[in-house]
């Protein structure tokens, strides 16, 4: 099966297993999804993740973090940047993510990164997605 979209279908999979209670969720591996999880780790909303070599693609497994109380650790996940409809900004036309309480995360010519991390290094690009 063809994705049109597997940046949306990696964000409804962590959604759905953190509503589910798992540990753990098996996404199909690609460099842009474990830049992606990388951010997530660093930000704190995940616990960890891990890169599974197979004989196809590889699948990225990502560990998911819930406080003492079962909560998970992200609220809400929204897709901003779509295939269909692509949205840009630069720099200082990022805007923070429920008054600093979420992250956007950017796709700049430096990498991906957090909307802080592009404020401060002056960069613009493409909003992936904004989760809190």
């Amino acid at each position: 099966m063809v994705m049109s979209d597997p940046i949306a279908d990696m964000l409804t999979r962590i959604r759905n297993a953190g509503k589910a209670k798992f540990n753990s969720v098996d996404i199909p591996g690609s460099k842009l999804k474990m830049e992606l999880a990388r951010v997530l780790k660093d930000e704190g909303f995940i616990r960890n993740y891990k890169f599974i070599k197979d004989k196809k693609q590889g699948t990225l497994r990502v560990y998911l973090k819930y406080d003492e109380k079962e909560t998970h650790a992200i609220y809400g996940l929204e897709r901003v940047s779509k295939p269909s409809r692509r949205v840009y900004a630069k720099s200082n036309d990022v805007k923070p993510v429920l008054n600093g309480m979420g992250i956007a995360i950017l796709s700049t010519s430096t990498g991906i990164m957090t909307d802080k991390k592009a404020r401060a290094k002056n960069v613009g690009g493409e909003i992936l997605c904004n989760i809190w």
